[in-house]
């Protein structure tokens, strides 16, 4: 069920979907930028096949799905906290717009980081 966090002359949240990726009300997909969250447990990136895969990548999957669970709670309490600013920085392989969002002066990501439940994208 779509969470809609909304916040006046803010960017309108409509859904977060893990503690590193947003989808906005106009359907803009978020993924906040230099930051690293864990996987949730339908994560493909967590497959026997992908693990393997991305196991000397400098950014292997994080398949704490427990903590995954976490961060993505996290992300949708601080979105709601107040209004939501974006900057954007362009796009990722996968089309998703790549953003630092932070609510009241606050970067979301930096707050993810420093509580444990995202870490630096390398």
């Amino acid at each position: 069920m779509p969470l809609l966090l909304a916040a006046a002359a803010g960017l309108c949240i409509a859904y977060v979907h893990d503690g590193d990726t947003v989808r906005a009300c106009d359907g803009e997909r978020i993924r906040i930028l230099n930051i690293d969250a864990p996987e949730l447990s339908d994560s493909s990136r967590c497959s026997a096949r992908s693990r393997q895969r991305l196991a000397g990548s400098k950014n292997p999957p994080w398949c704490n799905f427990a903590l995954g669970e976490r961060s993505r709670d996290a992300l949708r309490a601080f979105l709601s906290r107040g209004s939501v600013t974006i900057s954007r920085s362009g796009t990722d392989r996968y089309g998703r717009t790549l953003a630092t969002l932070s609510v009241n002066g606050r970067d979301a990501g930096v707050y993810l980081v420093s509580i444990g439940l995202a870490r630096v994208w390398k």
